[in-house]
């Protein structure tokens, strides 16, 4: 009986025995790998005119009010609507009231309703942008990199990502002596494509108040977009 029991043990011993060399497999060690980062970069412009407009109102008729921000708005979307390449969206719209000095009681209404134009013709939504301000107030004045802007200088910015980070990948496989290399992982991120900045509000607020309508000047610049390759590699010795 104590025989069977001892056969039992040692059966079992060999099982788990075998069963765990599969996990030393998976578990085994890697050597000669080596972290590796390689970053490159190019500068985009902003080829994207945002302009926010906006008509702000107050009357103590909440009705009447909002009609007269309904008609200064309409106005704007008819007009703008006539200029090819400008996309427009409305934008927030918001009331609320005004109170007297005690806080007590509602004398008037506040309303304000926003506008906003995008293009890439920077001269058509410039004079757009002049016309509009004999009615409207400027809000601000953005620039940003287009989608198809952003995303051809992604696909340039990738491959010189792998190509820099392969370059380094092998200086560090001749500084150790090894024959080749090959990649374990690598990770490849953007970095760089800004949200919008806005305008300078003094110069805007000078072009609006002028009674004539006045085109913005405007720069748009460049913004320096990168490409970062993170990875490890493993060295193959002679």
């Amino acid at each position: 009986m104590h025989t069977l029991r001892r056969s039992a043990a040692l059966l079992a011993l060999s099982v788990g025995t075998v069963a765990s060399l599969p996990a030393l497999a998976v578990d085994e060690l890697h050597y000669n790998q080596i972290s590796l980062r390689a970053e490159v970069s190019q500068e985009v412009a902003r080829d994207l005119m945002i302009v926010t407009l906006y008509t702000e109102e107050q009357n103590t008729d909440p009705a009447k009010l909002a009609a007269d921000v309904s008609t200064a708005m309409n106005k704007a979307l008819a007009q703008a609507k006539e200029v090819k390449d400008i996309t427009l969206r409305q934008g927030s719209r918001n009331s609320y009231p005004i109170y007297d000095t005690k806080g007590q009681k509602i004398t008037g209404w506040r309303e304000r309703a926003e506008l906003r134009l995008e293009s890439s013709d920077f001269a058509a939504l410039s004079k757009l942008t002049g016309e509009l301000l004999t009615d409207l107030k400027m809000g601000g004045m953005d620039f940003a990199i287009a989608t198809p802007t952003r995303k051809a200088s992604e696909d340039a910015l990738l491959k010189e990502a792998v190509t820099a980070f392969k370059s380094r990948a092998q200086l560090a496989t001749d500084a150790l002596g090894g024959k080749s290399y090959k990649i374990v992982n690598l990770n490849l991120n953007s970095n760089g494509y800004p949200q919008p900045y806005m305008r300078g509000p003094m110069m805007m607020k000078a072009a609006g108040m002028d009674s004539a309508p006045v085109t913005p000047e405007v720069e748009a610049g460049t913004s320096q977009v990168s490409m970062t390759a993170d990875g490890a590699i493993e060295v193959l010795m002679p």
